[in-house]
């Protein structure tokens, strides 16, 4: 039986979620704006292509290798300490970061090494956050809701990705528009020497994640009371190390969860490129149509980000409102991640703005969906003091080709044409996916039993096909209410 929730524990849910959908707004204005400044300022002329795709590459690697590889050591902290305080003290932390970016960026001393620097220390201080929030989830909210929560989540990001680019523009364009004295006096003098809004955009991120930080101040978020850690005299008996060989055991003896995982692994390595290759896409293959249409290098930009991010919000709302699968979840993973697949294999040829943001509109429509589901089904068969350690290791087993594909990412993008490159990942992406419909391991990954087979010394009892069938059963969520 699940253990209870606090009777008013989605309500905090939705406070926490509400505050940190304001931080999670601000820090995709300070990328957006980070992404303009390294194509538009410092990298602006054709023939720096390799440079760029070079330094968009390096920005996302020294964000996705803390992201990736510190999460098992995050995780386990998640499971040995207060959740509430580890995520007050990494949201002030990453305020202080945006406030030491914003005086850079005043000071005209930024330089690309600092911004990848401060990258990583976001990167740091969010794996820490993301492993206590993460495996909050199930404290605070019943499992009944759980799809509808991780709903939720999803969305936030995807909402952030419609707001940040048309409001990141808005901001870097102020100081511009004080100079030609479009605005009252008092913001003319403040903005004028301004080179351009960038600062303003970094120093309001800093302020939603302090505002955040405010939030959990007055909230209540239980943490799983551990009883194998007390020794006598005090002493912890298991060192944290421990803890990550535990939760890379209990995955490792479970093949259905590892193959989960390992669909993750590849859909990440093709999906993962699209961060670096988009303003690529942009600059170059798509120029001659937004050129003949009148629009900038930024519109576009903001266009199929805000686009995108739409998906993203339509996906999140309709597996918020759904609720998702009740049974069958893992084809709520694989058929999304198909349809997502096809999208990009269309996104990669499109030689049309619209057209890129159709499929980009589509791709990260399933993302929300996809992540849902899955997510639903690790909170379900993992026990929940075991959840820091075990979804820890889970994302470095289902993220760890992020970081790969994006360095292989700033190297393909400046040697070939990169829309043919992110046609050929989209395609990969679709023929395994189709072939893991009929992976048994994978299409019994919710029978409890099953895998408390396959973590035994027994053998394991594979059904004929005709038992396992190829579509989920949907069920009404009754009760109103993230991957890999």
């Amino acid at each position: 039986m699940a253990p209870e929730t606090p009777p008013n524990g989605f309500r905090t849910f939705v406070i926490i979620w509400l505050s940190q959908s304001v931080s999670v707004l601000g820090s995709a204005l300070t990328f957006f704006a980070t992404t303009i400044w390294l194509t538009q300022t410092l990298y602006p002329k054709p023939e720096q292509k390799p440079e760029l795709a070079a330094a968009l590459a390096a920005m996302t690697l020294c964000f996705a290798l803390p992201s990736v590889f510190g999460a098992p050591l995050a995780g386990a902290w998640a499971d040995r300490h207060d959740r509430k305080r580890t995520m007050l003290v990494c949201d002030t932390i990453s305020g202080g970061l945006s406030l030491i970016y914003t005086l850079l960026l005043i000071s005209g001393g930024l330089q690309l090494w600092m911004v990848l620097v401060l990258n990583a220390g976001f990167a740091t201080a969010g794996v820490f956050h993301g492993a206590a929030f993460d495996t909050s989830y199930a404290m605070l909210v019943p499992e009944a809701q759980l799809p509808r929560a991780n709903g939720m989540m999803q969305t936030i990001w995807s909402l952030s990705g419609i707001l940040s680019p048309a409001f990141a523009a808005t901001i870097i364009a102020l100081p511009a528009l004080a100079r030609q004295g479009q605005m009252i006096d008092s913001l003319r003098s403040a903005l004028a020497g301004l080179q351009d809004g960038t600062p303003l955009a970094t120093g309001l991120d800093a302020v939603t994640f302090f505002f955040a930080a405010g939030t959990l101040l007055f909230l209540h978020v239980p943490s799983p009371q551990r009883t194998d850690l007390g020794a006598p005299g005090g002493k912890p008996q298991k060192s944290i190390w421990a803890d990550i060989a535990e939760g890379a055991r209990y995955i490792r003896r479970r093949p259905s969860m590892l193959w989960l995982l390992g669909t993750f692994s590849v859909a990440n390595f093709t999906a993962s490129p699209i961060g670096v290759f988009q303003p690529l896409l942009i600059k170059f293959n798509l120029v001659a149509d937004w050129t003949a249409r009148g629009s900038t290098f930024e519109q576009s930009l903001a266009l199929l980000a805000s686009v995108a991010a739409v998906g993203g919000v339509v996906g999140g709302v309709f597996i918020s409102v759904w609720g998702g699968l009740k049974h069958g979840r893992i084809y709520g993973v694989l058929l999304p991640m198909i349809v997502s697949g096809i999208a990009e294999v269309f996104f990669g040829l499109s030689g049309l703005v619209y057209f890129s943001a159709a499929m980009a509109f589509i791709f990260d429509a399933m993302t929300p969906i996809l992540n849902a589901h899955s997510q639903a089904i690790w909170q379900k068969q993992t026990p929940r003091e075991l959840q820091g350690r075990v979804f820890a290791v889970r994302r470095v087993i289902a993220q760890f080709t992020f970081p790969l594909s994006t360095a292989l990412a700033g190297l393909a993008g400046g040697l070939f044409n990169p829309g043919l490159v992110v046609a050929v990942l989209g395609a990969i992406l679709v023929v395994f996916c189709v072939v893991q419909l009929f992976n048994p391991y994978l299409r019994r990954v919710e029978d409890k039993a099953w895998l408390d087979e396959q973590a035994g010394d027994g053998p394991i009892p594979v059904l004929p096909d005709a038992a396992l069938p190829l579509t989920g059963s949907v069920e009404p969520d009754e009760a109103p209410a993230h991957g890999g």
